[in-house]
């Protein structure tokens, strides 16, 4: 089985948080949660940014506006990598706007939201842009037609029906969906460029769960799958770095050991943290590309 090593950071014991009493002339020691708490400060500050850029906009979805709806058929296994590469075009001529062009985003909880609508057109321009693939030999596929619907999407303040495009396919019964709001009333979080010598700190939280008013946040993410008094073990706690338009949380491992040759294996952990204040509209943002985490809000 394969061993891993894991990096120092982020690696968090009592002595670490102290402030270092050694001879004269040692540095003290510094706090490894002050690195962590400024990439949380700069997260906050192009989260904002995206909210003005988006016109205040409260719609703030997590992960994908694209579904596919039904499997491939065996002879139909290209047509993924198509899908991923953004490879698809309209073989027909496609609904446009609706008119007036306004719809509605509704929540879980009953809160509405009016947004404004792109066509079936402007909506297949937005998924054929979101492909990643490199599939520059597959065929594109062909749209047939497109009926206006909803979906549900997760966002940062919970699940949402959000207006939808339909799309129908040539050659297979698969459909695809995509968000028809237009681009200028979502909130898109674009991470920070990548830089390969100096990667984010921190553990990465993927869900969040909270009630409307309480100023607890449990967070889900993935860390080892042991107790910290167990080898190659950790615990876990998280705090989080607040503004007025989102917190970001930052989890604390507190490891058996630093420098244990352990076992890549990874298991769903949790951790509960307190807010200044209940959440609110705010979104939930995780800390090493400073992207919204899925929220549940159970009361």
């Amino acid at each position: 089985m394969r061993m891993h090593r894991y990096p120092a950071l982020p690696w968090i014991t009592v002595a670490a948080l102290l402030v270092s009493c050694g001879s004269a002339g040692n540095s003290p020691a510094v706090d490894p949660l002050d690195g962590l708490r400024q990439q949380a400060g700069g997260t906050l500050t192009r989260y904002d940014q995206a909210v003005r850029a988006a016109g205040g906009a409260r719609f703030v979805p997590v992960g994908e506006l694209t579904r596919q709806l039904g499997d491939w058929e065996p002879a139909n296994g290209s047509y993924k990598e198509s899908l991923s590469a953004g490879r698809v075009e309209a073989a027909s001529t496609l609904p446009g706007a609706p008119q007036p062009a306004v719809g509605t985003i509704v929540w879980t909880n009953g809160t509405r939201h009016d947004v404004p609508l792109i066509s079936a057109d402007g909506a297949l321009a937005q998924l054929g842009a979101a492909g990643t693939g490199d599939c520059s030999g597959c065929a594109p596929l062909k749209l047939t037609g497109a009926r206006l619907t909803t979906m549900t999407v997760p966002t940062t303040r919970g699940p949402a029906t959000a207006p939808a495009w339909e799309y129908t396919l040539d050659g297979t019964t698969v459909r695809l969906a995509r968000v028809a709001v237009d681009p200028s009333a979502i909130v898109r979080v674009t991470p920070p460029p990548r830089d390969a010598d100096h990667p984010p700190a921190g553990l990465a939280i993927e869900s969040a769960t909270t009630t409307t008013a309480s100023s607890e946040l449990t967070v889900t993410f993935t860390g080892r799958p042991d107790p910290s008094s167990k080898p190659c073990g950790a615990d876990y706690s998280a705090e989080a770095v607040e503004s007025d338009l989102a917190v970001v949380v930052i989890v604390i491992e507190y490891r058996h050991a630093k420098d244990e040759a352990c076992l890549d294996i990874g298991a769903q952990r949790s951790a509960t943290l307190k807010l200044s204040r209940p959440l609110g509209e705010r979104a939930v943002l995780e800390v090493t590309q400073g992207l919204p985490a899925e929220l549940t809000i159970t009361g």
